[in-house]
């Protein structure tokens, strides 16, 4: 007969061994370089930021911290890569709103599950679109805007880059909320949709900061609000489209979130999200993010994270079901 202790002992081995527990995975970590996927290509805002924080990041643990591009499918290429991989905290991803909340709406099939594939490491970032019109629109206000909207006939145009991505999620949010019509204009790349609303071509749309701020600055676009709650760095004259609209909850904005596999160990979970917390609330780090056009955003949780996406997962599944897109693509 086995002694309590004995018995103990063998529960435990027994634990280790179907890997329910894993100590020495998450004591000796990591073993080997560290690798972060993302989704989008080099020298994009995230690109950019995910190199500086991975530098801080491999100092914090001792080992190579290697960004590896896969953009691809919508993000999706990145995101099934990286959900395959092994649970063992050395391979991570960075995804968006658009991999995790509203993909999964749009096409008939995904390769990773949102809910399941993933453990959320850092939701450190916001990527806000701002509202621009040309100058042949005489709206100098988002209410302005809203009231001429409603009365134009034919109704404004506006650019994306495509039905289902999130210039055109955007604006379909704004329509639906404030009772005005807008006509679509799909461009395939934002580079386009910018140069056809400065030549006046389509009169207004949601684009990204990076894109439409040379422009505002030159006077050839004007800024009616930013899509975030809180106001862009680079524009801080911008208001937020919450504080102007008289719906001060409006908030339509991907956001960056580094994850990794969703059976990684806890404490390894823990331990990276810890480190991350500590290097992107470093002043430095939060100027470098906003001169890119992006909001630094403090970190919540774990369980934090999970809740806040799971909010827009709902958020945005809801407006793809109302103006009919649910598994067009």
């Amino acid at each position: 007969m086995f002694g309590s202790a004995a018995r103990c002992a063998l529960t435990a081995l027994s634990l280790v061994t179907l890997g329910l527990v894993s100590p020495a995975q998450s004591q000796g970590y990591p073993t080997r370089n560290v690798t972060i996927v993302l989704p989008l290509g080099p020298g994009t805002g995230m690109d950019i930021l995910v190199r500086l924080y991975a530098e801080k990041l491999s100092q914090a643990l001792g080992r190579p911290v290697i960004v590896e591009n896969k953009p691809g499918a919508a993000t999706m290429l990145a995101a099934t890569q990286v959900a395959q991989s092994p649970a063992d905290g050395h391979t991570l991803v960075v995804l968006t709103s658009g991999a995790l909340s509203i993909n999964q709406w749009l096409y008939k099939q995904l390769n990773y599950s949102p809910e399941n594939d993933f453990t959320p490491i850092s939701l450190y970032v916001k990527s806000p679109l701002i509202l621009v019109v040309t100058p042949n629109v005489p709206a100098k206000t988002v209410q302005e805007f809203i009231a001429q909207a409603k009365q134009a006939k034919p109704p404004f145009s506006y650019a994306s880059v495509g039905a289902g991505a999130f210039q055109h999620i955007s604006m379909e949010f704004a329509k639906q909320r404030f009772g005005f019509d807008a006509n679509h204009v799909p461009y395939r790349t934002t580079g386009q949709s910018v140069t056809d609303l400065v030549a006046g071509h389509v009169q207004s749309g949601f684009v990204e900061a990076g894109a439409s701020i040379p422009a505002i600055k030159d006077g050839k676009l004007r800024a009616l609000a930013v899509s975030s709650l809180q106001r862009l760095p680079l524009l801080p004259e911008v208001p937020p489209f919450a504080e102007v609209s008289g719906a001060p909850d409006f908030e339509a904005v991907s956001w960056h979130v580094l994850m990794v596999p969703s059976k990684t160990p806890k404490d390894i979970a823990d331990r990276l999200h810890a480190e991350m917390k500590k290097i992107m609330s470093d002043p430095e780090m939060k100027k470098r993010t906003a001169d890119i056009g992006l909001i630094p955003f403090e970190s919540p949780s774990i369980q934090g994270m999970n809740d806040y996406i799971k909010a827009e997962r709902a958020k945005w599944g809801a407006l793809v079901d109302k103006i009919g897109l649910r598994g067009t693509q």
